[in-house]
């Protein structure tokens, strides 16, 4: 048997010796034979661990399950800090500020299940991003404009405590799928307008830029293409969201609750990205078509990707392809 060898040891006891830089510290020298140098990996591909946080960002007042009285209902948060690596100076950490996203996680707007899109959480904040993932009044409890006003809040609350969760909060995103990419593109689009509530109201809900995953946009209009759900009655998705009604018979909350409606030439709107299957079985992809071509009408900064075969939140969208098309996109936009 090969006897391998092995470095002498200092003869007297090491101090420890931080770096500013830990890509910086001294390569050891030492290759035993046998040993298989890997030197083609240049740095991590998810260079953060992820911290969470779960707290309540507001408390909402409903209407009791007998409409007579009011009653309190606390909205929890789940907040994905990234942790720069071991061995990092406090002082460094403690001045790190990381840009932030506020993730509205789809429901059909009825209650969320936010966790379920817990691994995107984590990718994101793994790349260096405050991910806050909000959960919203869902529509059987409080209709539109309920959801967007709980993502301004919760933007202003990631704003707020921005030294808490170490956020720039002159970079923050907003992201949503489904109907959490209606919340937030109503959110966005409307910012510190109305419809809104006074929570947090020393901070702005303003945000860089917005990413819209498959979301609709003119509840009207859904029925008209392909779909394997119906979008217009009162017991639809979209039905619920304006107050457990028929969409078609009820044209005035409809609108209300129509993300082109709020877009006009002199709407100061964010940067927009919108993406959405191809194959989309649920939300039509005439949906988001419609929504760039407004948002094009009006000459705004938008991108429109079509993800040729992707369904309804699968079939490429979940893939770090179409995840490092946001991130790209988000860095480049704050």
């Amino acid at each position: 048997m090969t006897a391998i060898s092995i470095a002498e040891p200092s003869p007297k006891i090491l101090e420890p010796e931080p770096v500013d830089d830990i890509r910086l510290f001294p390569r050891s020298p030492e290759v035993p034979e046998g040993c298989i140098v890997v030197d083609d990996i240049p740095g991590d591909d998810f260079p953060y661990p992820v911290h969470i946080h779960k707290v309540n960002y507001v408390t909402r007042e409903i209407a009791s399950a007998d409409r007579d009285e009011r009653e309190s209902i606390d909205l929890p948060m789940w907040i994905f800090e990234p942790q720069l690596p071991d061995g990092t100076p406090e002082t460094v950490r403690e001045q790190q500020r990381w840009p932030g996203i506020v993730f509205v996680r789809g429901s059909a707007f009825h209650e969320q299940n936010v966790l379920d899109y817990i691994s995107y959480f984590v990718r994101l904040a793994e790349r260096g991003f405050v991910v806050a993932a909000p959960k919203y009044r869902h529509s059987d409890i409080a209709a539109f404009p309920a959801q967007m006003q709980d993502c301004k809040t919760a933007v202003r609350f990631v704003r707020k405590n921005a030294d808490t969760y170490h956020v720039d909060g002159d970079r923050i995103a907003l992201f949503g799928d489904s109907s959490g990419g209606h919340t937030v593109l109503m959110a966005g689009f409307t910012a510190d307008h109305e419809p809104d509530t006074p929570v947090y109201g020393e901070c702005s809900s303003a945000v860089s830029c917005i990413v819209d995953w498959y979301g609709p946009t003119d509840f009207s209009m859904m029925n008209r293409y392909p779909s394997v759900q119906n979008h217009t009655d009162a017991d639809s998705p979209e039905g619920f969201e304006i107050g457990h009604v028929d969409v078609l018979d009820n044209p005035e909350l409809n609108a209300k609750a129509s993300v082109l409606a709020y877009i006009s030439e002199d709407a100061p709107i964010p940067p927009t990205l919108i993406m959405h299957g191809g194959r989309d079985m649920i939300v039509p992809f005439n949906q988001s078509v419609r929504l760039y071509a407004k948002l094009k009408e009006c000459r705004k900064d938008v991108t429109f990707m079509k993800i040729n075969n992707a369904n309804h939140a699968c079939l490429g969208f979940r893939s770090n392809r179409a995840l490092d098309m946001v991130v790209d996109y988000i860095r480049q936009h704050m």
